[in-house]
């Protein structure tokens, strides 16, 4: 029950966070690009990597609220997906293809990055 908590904590902190980060972001770009749900992905995925790189290191009930929790709310796979797809029915099929590619190479390229300064600081 006690994990269950720590998940639920986390992601009461980063699902309003993801809301009020993407809509903030949004704002400041005239595009169709969401680059609001494509930069809290991409802080998500550098955070977990941060967590995963440094697992050995920190409480395991600290990954359960920012890793799990935290980092799951404040991503968003299901968004990514609709804004994609939306994209593309808009006939703005260029911009779909960049958010899968953008997308994909960023948050590789984060997860890596927060694992590597991570492993740098604890090892």
């Amino acid at each position: 029950m006690t994990r269950l908590l720590l998940v639920i904590a986390g992601g009461l902190i980063g699902a309003p966070l993801r809301y009020v980060a993407d809509r903030a972001v949004q704002a400041r770009h005239d595009s169709l690009f969401p680059w609001g749900t494509f930069s809290v992905n991409v802080v998500g995925s550098l955070i977990l990597g941060f967590l995963v790189g440094a697992s050995s290191a920190l409480p395991h009930n600290l990954q359960l609220v920012v890793g799990t929790g935290f980092c799951g709310a404040l991503t968003t796979y299901s968004t990514f997906s609709y804004e994609t797809i939306r994209l593309y029915e808009d006939r703005a099929r260029f911009l779909a293809v960049a958010n899968v590619t953008a997308s994909i190479v960023a948050g590789l390229g984060s997860v890596f990055l927060g694992a590597a300064v991570s492993q740098a600081i604890w090892s």
